[in-house]
């Protein structure tokens, strides 16, 4: 009998049907979470979070170099203590959006951060454009 024929006159108990279908189940979870993408409703409000944090942070780097006495503000900053420099962000109000009470958690320390690796020199200052002439973001 050659295989072919064989193939079409297989006929697959219950049992095994049920068991070829939980094995593609399992399979196919498996591969969705590990190379699918898919992720966990808690994972998924991690990253929102996280996203969130960041354009938050980018806005207050952004404020904190807007201000007329960038330089001097950023030179505080840096002599302030790693440990004490997201407090130093608080304090200024550069971590709280508009329209909002709370600043979103974590915020400060991430600004504290990015601002710790910019650099702006001690005459930077508005022009009446708006413009920053030395403030060098890397």
């Amino acid at each position: 009998m050659a295989l072919g024929q064989r193939f079409q006159e297989y006929r697959a108990s219950k049992t095994t049907l049920f068991w070829s279908w939980v094995a593609v189940a399992v399979l196919t979870v498996v591969v969705g979470f590990n190379w699918g993408g898919w992720v966990t409703g808690g994972t998924a409000k991690e990253m929102a979070q996280d996203a969130r944090r960041d354009l938050a942070a980018t806005f207050c780097v952004q404020r904190f170099l807007a201000a007329p006495d960038a330089g001097a503000q950023h030179a505080s900053l840096m002599e302030t203590g790693s440990w004490q420099r997201d407090d130093f962000v608080e304090k200024g109000g550069w971590a709280k959006l508009p329209k909002m009470d709370q600043p979103v958690s974590g915020v400060a320390d991430l600004c504290a951060e990015k601002l710790a690796d910019v650099e702006v020199s001690t005459s930077a200052a508005q022009s009446t454009t708006g413009e920053s002439s030395d403030t060098t973001v890397q």
